[in-house]
C-alpha cells in the first residue's frame, strides 16, 4: 500500500512530498532496539519534510563510510508503508560480516545515513492474493514482516500462514509481535520451526528443518496459496525443491535472495515486466579470437575507453581495465552502479535496481548491461 493510496484515509497525508522520487536522501536514526540477542531494529526519520513511500517488501540501499571506504549495502525495510513518517530496518549481526557489525556498532540515535530510495519487485502490492503463504528463515523474515504489518494495519481479511524457521527459540525474530498480531488477525496462523533448544528454553514446537511432510502437515492447502519465500540461499533452495516435489504451481511462487557477502543483506527478485532493450538486435561488430563480438566503451568523465565483449557486463570490463566504478551487489539490485548512457545500446537484465523512468532517460546498471554497440557513458 503506497502513501498515495492512503491520502484519502488520513487527512494529514494530503499532497505529501515523497522522497521515493529522489535518487538519494539522508535519514536520521531516531531509535535502536534489540529484537533478539544478535538482531537490532533501527528506526529512521527523514532529515527533511519527506514522507516515506514504498511497497511492502522493498529494500533500501545504505551508503556507508566504513574506515574511510565507501560501502553500499541493501537492507529490506521491515516497517510497513502504512506508517509513512518513520522507516525501519532490522539487521542481524553476522560473525565476520563487515557491514552488519559496523551497523550494530556505529548507528545510534542521531546518526545520519545517506540512502538510495526503495527498490525491489518482491512486493505483495504487485501480487495480491486472498490466500498467502509466507516462508522465512533467520533475518529473511524482514520483508514478510513488512507485508504482514501492512495487512494488519489495513484490517485485511487475507488468509495468511506465516511459517518461520530459526536455529533456536532465542533466534526467532519478532516472536512477541507475531504472537500479538496473531491474536488480532483471525485469518493469520503463525508457526515456528526450531532446529534446537536454547540453554534457557526447551523448544516444544515443530523441530528440525522444513520438509515436504512438515509443509503438508502445517499447510495442507498450500497448493491454493500465493507463496513468498525469503531466507539464506540453502533454505530457499530447500523450499524450491520441496515445492517442486509436491507439484506446486511455481507461477505462484516468489522469492527474495540473500546473495551478498554479508548473509544478513537481502537483494531482490527479477521484476515481473521485461527488461530494457532485450529485443534490440545487435549490429555486426568485429569479433574476438573466439568469434564473440567486441565493442568499445568510452567513460567520458575519466577519459578512458575500454573494450567489452558482447557476452560481458560493462562493469566487469571496466574493472578488468582498471576503471573504477561505484558498485555493490553486482546483480542489478541495489542501483549503485547506475550510469547515464550518452550513446549506444545495451541488453540490460536487471533485478529491480533501476526504475522504468530511469531506463527511459537512458540510464543503465553497469553490472548487468552487455553492449549491443559501441557505448559512451557519463562516468
Amino acid at each position: 500500500m503506497s502513501t498515495q493510496a492512503l491520502e484519502g484515509l488520513v487527512p494529514s497525508l494530503q499532497s505529501p512530498v515523497c522522497w521515493a522520487e529522489e535518487d538519494e536522501t539522508v535519514l536520521v536514526c531516531t531509535a535502536v532496539s534489540d529484537v533478539t540477542h544478535d538482531v537490532k531494529n533501527f528506526v529512521f526519520e527523514p532529515e527533511g519534510d519527506q514522507l516515506f513511500e514504498f511497497d511492502a517488501g522493498q529494500f533500501l540501499t545504505l551508503k556507508l563510510d566504513i574506515d574511510g571506504t565507501p560501502v553500499n549495502r541493501c537492507y529490506t525495510i521491515s516497517s510497513p508503508p502504512t506508517r509513512p513518517n518513520r522507516i525501519a530496518i532490522t539487521v542481524k549481526r553476522v560473525q565476520g560480516g563487515k557491514v552488519s557489525n559496523w551497523v550494530h556498532d556505529n548507528i545510534v540515535p542521531g546518526s545520519k545515513v545517506p540512502v538510495l530510495a526503495p527498490l525491489g519487485a518482491f512486493t505483495l502490492a504487485r501480487k495480491p492474493a486472498e490466500k498467502l503463504l509466507f516462508l522465512s528463515a533467520g533475518s529473511g523474515i524482514t520483508p514478510l514482516m513488512s507485508m504482514l504489518r501492512t495487512l494488519y494495519d489495513l484490517g485485511s481479511d487475507a488468509d495468511v500462514v506465516f511459517l518461520h524457521s530459526a536455529r533456536t527459540p532465542s533466534d526467532i525474530v519478532f516472536r512477541s509481535e507475531l504472537a500479538a498480531i496473531e491474536t488480532l488477525m483471525p485469518n493469520l496462523r503463525v508457526v515456528h520451526i526450531c532446529e534446537a533448544d536454547y540453554p534457557s528454553e526447551r523448544w516444544g514446537g515443530m523441530r528440525g528443518r522444513i520438509s515436504p511432510a512438515m509443509l503438508q502437515t502445517i499447510v495442507p492447502d498450500f497448493q491454493e496459496r500465493m507463496t513468498f519465500n525469503c531466507g539464506p540461499a540453502p533454505y530457499m533452495e530447500a523450499v524450491r525443491r520441496i515445492l517442486g516435489e509436491l507439484d506446486y504451481d511455481m507461477a505462484s511462487y516468489h522469492e527474495e535472495s540473500f546473495n551478498f557477502d554479508d548473509p544478513s543483506i537481502p537483494g531482490a527478485t527479477p521484476p515481473p515486466e521485461g527488461v530494457a532493450y532485450e529485443d534490440i538486435a545487435a549490429p555486426a561488430a568485429p569479433g574476438g579470437d573466439d568469434g564473440v563480438a567486441t565493442f568499445s566503451v568510452e567513460f567520458t568523465k575519466s577519459g578512458k575507453t575500454v573494450t567489452c565483449r558482447a557476452d560481458e557486463n560493462v562493469l566487469d570490463a571496466a574493472l578488468a581495465a582498471g576503471v573504477r566504478l561505484a558498485s555493490s551487489c553486482s546483480q542489478g539490485m541495489c542501483g549503485t552502479c547506475k550510469i547515464p548512457k550518452l550513446s549506444g545500446e545495451v541488453e540490460m537484465n536487471h533485478n529491480g535496481g533501476i526504475r522504468p523512468k530511469e531506463v527511459t532517460a537512458g540510464k543503465i546498471l553497469a553490472c548487468c548491461s552487455k553492449p549491443l554497440s559501441d557505448l559512451s557513458l557519463d562516468a
